[in-house]
This record gives structure tokens, C-alpha cells and sequence, in this order.
């Protein structure tokens, strides 16, 4: 069971090992763009890409989806990255239980975006736990864990890759432990944390932040939903940051020039590297300036 691209490692190292994948489960197709075009999961491309057979419920509690599952028997049902509470009436099917694969060191960051909020608070290192699942939110008792650090430029996108691709290697050792009957589960120990989902609005820049904290929202906040801020009224996404020690007032641009575009925060300031303007590509902020700076003595403001 799975969804996104993160977990399509999960389901690539699964054909590939000792183990059957008799069922794929992932989410509905879903409109996405401005075309609004029905674009299916990626998961759900794979799957039928090797021929394994998929399903897209619309509710798991339905009756006709829990007699097929049933009907199945499953040793085990993997989910990575699924995007839905499994109740208990699925939770139970498995001889050997659920198994889900997590992107944080749990009980740090349960929920729906741990790698995102783990690089948004600055972390300087996450990793992945597999866990035989319960009917809390990754409150199950744990397999096995594994730690890697988070990169100074890592973004979501980079690190989310990496965290992927690791995970489907422990997600096949918890597999091979459990059916060499090798391995039982431990409770969580530790305070939890929680990485609740992330809307666009979690983007808006607050500039009175500091710019290490700044810097690190556009990090964990990209490809989606980007940290963006008004400039000249304009909505524009910021692509890449980075903090620098030049001090302004909070949400005023300190430079903008060849040199680079600088706006102040509540301590240091942010360097716009790139950009992307409403209904644009992302760009440099070179590009972004010569674009809007035609006149001598032009100003940009933020806001």
C-alpha cells in the first residue's frame, strides 16, 4: 500500500527480492495542473508497468475492499507512504501483521510530513523506522531504525529521495527477519513529536524569523508547497536561500542588485538565490532583477 514517489523504491526492492507482491493498494487517481488532467499515482504506474495487479478504493472500510483483501490471506501488507489511517478491520488481515516504513527516528516526528519538519526545525539528522502497525498514527511498536544525516543544502526533494532509497532496504531486512521469525518488535520509547501535513499557507514567509530558520523553510518546504513571499505585490516563490550576516530591517530588501537580492529578517538575512514568479519558470535572481529593474533609481519593495 502506497502512494507518492517516495514510495516507489519500497515497491521496486520488493519485486526484486524473495518475497510476492500478490496486491498493489493506492490512492485514486487525482486532477492535478491547470488543466485539471487525471493523472494516476505513480505507485500505481509501476505496478502496472512489472504487471502486478492494483486497486484504488475510495473508503479502506468498505465491505467489498476488506473481503478482497481478506480473500488474499496476506502474510504481511507493507505500507509505505500510503496517505490514509488503515482501521482496524484491515489492520487485523495479516498473519504477520502491518508493516509501515516511516520517514523519522519515531517517536520523533509521527505524521503526515516528518522528513519536511525535520529540516524546516533544523535538524541535523533524521532516518527511517519500520514498525508493525497499530490503530495510533505511527504509534506502533518498532522493527529496526536507521540514522542519516540531513545535509546543509538538503531539500525535501533531495533528502526525501535518499530517505526512499534507504528505506526500501531496511523495509526488505524488517521482511526477512520477520519471516526467518528472527525479529519481534519493541514499544517506542521517548518523548513523541508531531509533523502535521503542510498546507500552502505554511509557505508565507514570515520575515521577522530568523534567516537560518528562513533558509531552512525553503529547504524543507521544496518542491511543495515553496516559502513564498510578495514582492511589489507580485506572488513569488523562493527556490533556493541561503543566510547571510548582513543586518536590515525585517522584510525590507537591504540589495538588489548584480550582487544579489538580500532582504533583512529578525536576525541576519536571506539571500535570494532563486525564484519563481506567478505563472513563470524558476529563475535566478539576476533574471528575476533585469526583468523589473528598467529605470535607474527602480525599487523593489516586499510586500
Amino acid at each position: 500500500m502506497g502512494t507518492p514517489v517516495f514510495a516507489l523504491p519500497t515497491l521496486k526492492a520488493l519485486a526484486a527480492s524473495r518475497h510476492t507482491v500478490d496486491l498493489v493498494v493506492t490512492q485514486p487517481d487525482k486532477k492535478n495542473g491547470r488543466g485539471k488532467i487525471l493523472c494516476p499515482p505513480p505507485v500505481k504506474v509501476y505496478a502496472q508497468e512489472i504487471g502486478i495487479k492494483v486497486i484504488q478504493p475510495q473508503r479502506l472500510n468498505d465491505s467489498e475492499f476488506v473481503n478482497l483483501i481478506t480473500q488474499y490471506s496476506p502474510d504481511v501488507i507493507v505500507v509505505t507512504a500510503y496517505g490514509r489511517i488503515l482501521p482496524s478491520l484491515i489492520l487485523d488481515i495479516p498473519k504477520k501483521g502491518c508493516v509501515n516504513l516511516h520517514g523519522s527516528l519515531l517517536p520523533e516526528y509521527r505524521g503526515a510530513a516528518p522528513i519536511q519538519w525535520a529540516i524546516i526545525d533544523g535538524k541535523s539528522e533524521t532516518g527511517l523506522t519500520t514498525i508493525k502497525m497499530d490503530e495510533g498514527i505511527d504509534t506502533g511498536p518498532i522493527f529496526l531504525t536507521q540514522t542519516e544525516t540531513i545535509l546543509k543544502d538538503d531539500t525535501y526533494q533531495t533528502l526525501g529521495q535518499r530517505l526512499a532509497d534507504i528505506g526500501a532496504g531496511l523495509l526488505i531486512k524488517t521482511l526477512d527477519l520477520i519471516q526467518d521469525e528472527k525479529i519481534e518488535p519493541v514499544k517506542q520509547i521517548g518523548e513523541p513529536s508531531y509533523a502535521r501535513i503542510l498546507k500552502k499557507e505554511d509557505g508565507l514567509i514570515d520575515w521577522s524569523e530568523t534567516s537560518e530558520h528562513l533558509s531552512c523553510l525553503v529547504r524543507g518546504l521544496y518542491p511543495w508547497p515553496c516559502a513564498y513571499t510578495f514582492i511589489n505585490d507580485e506572488r513569488v516563490k523562493i527556490i533556493k536561500a541561503e543566510p547571510v550576516s548582513e543586518q536590515g530591517q525585517p522584510g525590507r530588501i537591504i540589495r538588489q542588485d548584480n550582487q544579489g537580492l538580500i532582504i533583512g529578517a529578525g536576525s541576519g538575512s536571506l539571500s535570494i538565490l532563486e525564484l519563481q514568479p506567478a505563472g513563470k519558470s524558476p529563475m535566478s535572481y539576476k533574471a528575476f532583477l533585469k526583468g523589473r529593474l528598467n529605470n535607474k533609481g527602480d525599487q523593489l519593495y516586499v510586500g
